[in-house]
C-alpha cells in the first residue's frame, strides 16, 4: 500500500524589505557613490561634457611632477598634495578645481632633490637674431638711428656697405672645400726650403718673392680687407735674441739682392757647404748675411765672400784663396745653393739657433780662435760661434 506526500506550497516572497532599505539608502547616500572612470571624477558629477575629450598634458619645465590632475568637484578636495606614480614612472599630481594655496612652508612641500633648473629643461631651437638671414643682421634700427652705431673700421664706414676688394672670388670661396695638403713652398719659396720659413712676408726688395694674395681656406675675406698692416712692413728686420749682438737688427743693403751679390752668396755656400742640409746651408748663409751687417766687415757680399782672397790659405773662406779653380760640378747642389741663398736674403729664413754668428768651422778642425768665441751650437758637420764684443773678437 502506497502513501503519498503532498508538496509544500511555495509561499509568495515579501518585496516590502528591500524597498525600505533601498529608500533608506537612497536617503542616507544622495550622491553617486563612484565614478565610472577617471574623467567622470575630474570632471564632477555634474557636469555634462564628453568624457572621451579628456587628456592629460604635461607640466611646464622646472616642475618636479610630469602632469597635474584637477578635480571639478569639490567633495574630492580632500587629496590636495596627493598624487600617483604611473607605470612609466612619471608623476601626477592632484589639484582641486579652486587650487588654493597650500598652507604647508616650502620647506616641507618641495622636494629639492627631484627639482630641475630651467637652464637644463629648455634648448634654444632658433638661432641668434644677428645669424638671421634675409637682411643685414636684421639691425634695422641701426639703419633708421645711425647716430646709436658704433663704427666698425677706422673710416668709420659699416662693414656691409664698404666695397670690398674680392671680385669675383667670393663664389670661388663659397665652393672651395679645403683640404689638408702637404707642405708646399711659401710665396715663392721652393718646397726643399719650405719647412725652414720663418717669416711669411719676405724683404721688399726680393724681387723673387711676390707677396702672394689672400688664402681665403686659411683667412677669412673680411679678415684679408680689414687687417692692419704694420707700420714697419716692407724691409726684412730680424728678431734677435737676448744674447744676440744689436746690429743683427738691421736691415741689409738694397744691393745684396742683385744678381752680382746673388752669385757670390750662391758661391760662398755651394763650395762651403754643398755637402750639407739645407738647413746646414741656410746657416752658411746666415753668418755671410751677419757679417754684412757687422761694421766690422766689409758692406758687400762679394766683399765678404772674397776678403782677403789674395792670401793664400789665409783668407775668411778657404775656397776663395786655394788657388783651386772654382767649378759647378753639380748643377742640382748649385741651383739648391742659388734657392738658399735668395730665401735667406729675402728674410724667408732666420735660423734664431744661429742668431749673430759671425764664425763657424768643421767639426773635424780646431781653430785657434774657437777659444776666443761663444759657440751657439752645431747644425750638422758645422760648429758656429758669435764673438764677445760683437767685432773681430
Amino acid at each position: 500500500m502506497s502513501s503519498y506526500q503532498a508538496k509544500p506550497r511555495r509561499q509568495p516572497r515579501n518585496w516590502l524589505s528591500p524597498a525600505v532599505f533601498g529608500c533608506c539608502a537612497w536617503l542616507i547616500f544622495p550622491s553617486v557613490s563612484a565614478q565610472a572612470d577617471i574623467a567622470g571624477l575630474l570632471s564632477g558629477s555634474d557636469d555634462s561634457g564628453s568624457n572621451w575629450r579628456m587628456v592629460l598634458t604635461t607640466s611646464p619645465a622646472g616642475s618636479i611632477h610630469q602632469a597635474e590632475l584637477a578635480f571639478a568637484n569639490a567633495d574630492e578636495s580632500g587629496i590636495e598634495g596627493g598624487g600617483m606614480l604611473l607605470p612609466d614612472g612619471r608623476r601626477i599630481a592632484f589639484q582641486s578645481k579652486e587650487k588654493g594655496s597650500d598652507p604647508r612652508p616650502d620647506e616641507e612641500r618641495v622636494r629639492r632633490r627631484d627639482k630641475k633648473g630651467r637652464v637644463t629643461d629648455v634648448v634654444p631651437m632658433s638661432p641668434p637674431k644677428d645669424f638671421t638671414a634675409g637682411s643685414i643682421l636684421q639691425r634695422t634700427t641701426l639703419l633708421f638711428h645711425p647716430e646709436l652705431d658704433v663704427p666698425t673700421s677706422g673710416t668709420g664706414e659699416q662693414t656691409a656697405f664698404i666695397k670690398d676688394e674680392i671680385g669675383d672670388a667670393g663664389v670661388q670661396t663659397a665652393f672651395l672645400f679645403s683640404k689638408q695638403e702637404p707642405l708646399t713652398a711659401d710665396g715663392g719659396v721652393p718646397p726643399i726650403l719650405a719647412s725652414l720659413v720663418t717669416t711669411p712676408v719676405a724683404d721688399s726688395l726680393a724681387l723673387g718673392y711676390a707677396e702672394p694674395g689672400p688664402d681665403y681656406a686659411t683667412v677669412s675675406p673680411f679678415d684679408s680687407i680689414l687687417s692692419k698692416q704694420p707700420a714697419d712692413s716692407g724691409r726684412f728686420v730680424p728678431q734677435i735674441g737676448a744674447k744676440d749682438h744689436l746690429w743683427a737688427a738691421s736691415v741689409l743693403p738694397a744691393a745684396v739682392f742683385s744678381p752680382d751679390e746673388q752669385q757670390c752668396l750662391a758661391t760662398g755656400i755651394y763650395f762651403e757647404a754643398r755637402g750639407e742640409s739645407v738647413k746646414g746651408q741656410a746657416a752658411v748663409a746666415q753668418v755671410i748675411l751677419n757679417r754684412v751687417r757687422n761694421p766690422a766687415y766689409p758692406k758687400t757680399i762679394c766683399g765678404v765672400v772674397y776678403q782677403n782672397e789674395d792670401w793664400t790659405n789665409a783668407c775668411q773662406f778657404s775656397f776663395a784663396c786655394d788657388k783651386v779653380k772654382d767649378r759647378v760640378n753639380s748643377p742640382v747642389h748649385w741651383q739648391i745653393a742659388r734657392q738658399v741663398a735668395m730665401a735667406v736674403t729675402a728674410g724667408k729664413i732666420w735660423l734664431p739657433e744661429v742668431g749673430s754668428a759671425t764664425q763657424y768651422h768643421a767639426v773635424y778642425v780646431k781653430p785657434r780662435w774657437a777659444a776666443e768665441m761663444v759657440k751657439v751650437g752645431r747644425i750638422g758637420m758645422h760648429l758656429f760661434y758669435r764673438t764677445y764684443g760683437g767685432g773681430w773678437s
